[in-house]
């Protein structure tokens, strides 16, 4: 069965989408507010914190999943090069870095305008994603923080297929 044969109310709000599509997924959220939603999501690397948010305004749900990071100041230089790199290889959102808060943060924006209605599958989809992607270049920006690497280098481990674990 497809997630959105689980919802039959056409008019759902954004954000209580999330929740029920959260709560298929055994997701631990909380309701910050009407219009967010916030969650943590457990992985191999760390515990990524993820916040979605309906913009009635740009009609627009803004998915945002963070993880904290304290580079050494002289890296980021190399974290803003290794960034690009990364956003060139992102085909849904991209990553930037929130400087004052010590964050990065994988950013998606789906742009519901002309009253269209997000599907299941669409926010699932949307926040799968996030996690996949903060998992996989997880490892590039440590490399790039606290080993010295090149860029370059630390991309080619992010790129790299996994098979199995040691």
């Amino acid at each position: 069965m497809a997630l959105s044969e689980s919802f039959l109310d056409d008019e759902i709000h954004p954000i209580d989408l999330v929740e029920q599509v959260a709560d298929l997924n055994a997701w631990s959220v909380e309701r910050v507010a009407e219009d967010q939603i916030a969650m943590t999501l457990s992985g191999q690397w760390r515990d990524y914190a993820v916040t979605l948010a309906w913009q009635p305004a740009d009609e627009t749900l803004r998915l945002a999943c963070m993880f904290e990071m304290q580079p050494p100041e002289p890296r980021l230089p190399q974290i803003l090069d290794l960034i690009n790199r990364i956003n060139d290889r992102c085909w849904m959102g991209g990553f930037g870095w929130w400087g004052e808060q010590e964050m990065m943060v994988y950013r998606y924006g789906l742009v519901l305008a002309g009253g269209q209605i997000a599907g299941a599958e669409q926010v699932d989809r949307m926040i799968q994603t996030a996690f996949a992607a903060c998992e996989r270049f997880y490892p590039a920006f440590q490399l790039v923080s606290w080993a010295h690497r090149d860029p370059a280098a630390a991309m080619q481990i992010a790129i790299a297929e996994a098979y199995g674990r040691a």
